[in-house]
């Protein structure tokens, strides 16, 4: 079976947007949460999130000529994207004063490299949307004009290019971007897709269908609809008079996860192809599993039997036992629900050992990017095993004592990481897991 190897790594996150200066504020325990800017929230009973401030796509991509008008899931896909692609060696496609690279390799088979994507449906201008689409229609209007108006509200509309931001929008353009003519996928299982996308990823590797996979995601849900969606829900912190500590990851008092928004890209690789390019390895990927939990559309299996599974496959796939990973990336929302199955589908798998294993949850510094969450967070495991630093767990004050587990409390920890686990968890009930490792020839 084909090893399969990380080359590049990138990311746009509410900490930043490039990956020295987001790990250095993760080790110092900083927050990107805040009080929302992109709309009026404070009417809602949520008021705060974890927005990408400061953004501006064309800091690191050379040529949007292609791209003009994208939503904000798109442009940071493009920025995630264009900064993984010059991290592996594949071609120039940031701004000279960002770029590493000036050219693609000219071996490089644009047939055999592809993109899966974990993406959502995109932040819509609702309110250019609405007022586009309303000024069409006169006042007095009858159901006989209905199919002339329509032609004028699209007509309007034609100018708001976001309203293009179906799910596999970011998948497109990343592919207009690097030429990638390969398998092309895009998969919205909620707050599991990028985990998934980059698992399914590597599977297509291992079967010989690319040697070269993109893989991660980018959401934006930070608009009235989203945070109105998840308030129903009550799944969102309410905690208004201190946005910073308002993501409490496996601790007591807390009371529903941080929205926020970004992007995370990694290029993985056949090993035999990387070799042969002399590219810079960062991480092999060993391991993955994927499951549903047949259970309930809004709630986990209360015994985290989903979540079991697929580490427990993740630990097959790599030929592991629990005793050999050195880290684990949780899921680690900050819902009673989440942390509480997490917790227990844990010592379901490590046992004894549960309590040994260091485990974190940058939700707590960076709010839930949604679809953007997998690939962000394993991205963090392969900086964790770059530089053997554990991030940790902000806001872990007075631990639940159902979630007794060593959760990296308050301050990044120095230790030995060779092997990590990264856990997604998707609302519908859906659990990916996957196991990276230091790579050895």
């Amino acid at each position: 079976m084909q090893r399969i190897v990380i080359t590049g790594i990138g990311w746009v996150t509410p900490l930043g947007h490039d990956i020295e200066s987001v790990w250095k504020r993760l080790l110092a325990g900083d927050s990107g949460i805040d009080y929302t800017t992109l709309f009026d929230a404070s009417t809602f009973p949520t008021t705060f999130s974890a927005e990408v401030r400061n953004y501006d796509v064309a800091r690191f991509v050379a040529d949007l000529s292609r791209h003009k008008g994208v939503g904000r899931n798109t442009a940071f896909a493009l920025g995630a994207c264009a900064q993984a692609w010059e991290m592996a060696g594949l071609g120039h496609l940031m701004p000279s004063s960002l770029s590493t690279q000036h050219s693609a390799p000219s071996t490089l088979d644009l047939d055999r490299v592809g993109i899966y994507l974990g993406s959502g449906e995109g932040s819509l201008d609702f309110g250019a949307y609405t007022t586009a689409a309303l000024s069409a229609w006169p006042e007095g209007a009858t159901q006989a004009d209905t199919v002339k108006w329509a032609e004028i509200a699209f007509a309007r509309m034609e100018t708001f290019r976001e309203l293009e931001q179906e799910p596999n929008m970011p998948l497109s353009h990343l592919g207009l971007l690097t030429g990638a003519r390969g398998p092309a996928f895009n998969c919205l299982t909620a707050c599991a897709a990028s985990t998934q996308a980059i698992g399914e990823a590597t599977q297509i590797l291992r079967r010989g269908d690319a040697d070269i996979m993109i893989g991660g995601g980018a959401h934006s849900m930070i608009h009235p609809f989203g945070v109105t969606g998840f308030n129903r829900l009550t799944a969102l912190s309410t905690l208004n008079e201190s946005p910073r500590q308002s993501s409490r990851p496996f601790d007591m008092a807390r009371g529903g996860f941080v929205l926020g928004e970004g992007a995370g890209m990694v290029v993985l690789e056949t090993l035999e192809h990387a070799t042969k390019r002399g590219a810079k390895i960062l991480a092999e990927v060993v391991g993955y599993g994927s499951t549903a939990d047949a259970f309930r559309i809004t709630d986990q299996d209360p015994e985290g039997m989903g979540a079991v599974y697929a580490m427990q496959e993740a630990l097959r796939d790599a030929d592991l036992s629990p005793a050999d990973i050195n880290y684990i990336n949780a899921h680690g929302t900050g819902t009673k629900e989440n942390d509480g199955n997490e917790t227990a589908a844990i010592k379901t798998v490590f046992g004894d050992i549960a309590k040994n294993v260091p485990i974190s949850s940058i939700k707590s510094m960076m709010g839930h990017l949604i679809a953007a969450a997998g690939a962000v967070e394993l991205i963090t495991c392969v900086l964790a095993m770059r530089d053997n630093i554990l991030p940790p767990t902000m806001n872990l004050d007075t631990p639940d004592p159902d979630c007794d587990l060593d959760y990296v409390p308050n301050k990044a920890r120095k230790a030995r990481c060779d092997v990590a686990m990264s856990n997604s968890f998707g609302f519908g009930g859906q659990n990916d897991t996957i196991i990276i490792k230091r790579f050895v020839r």
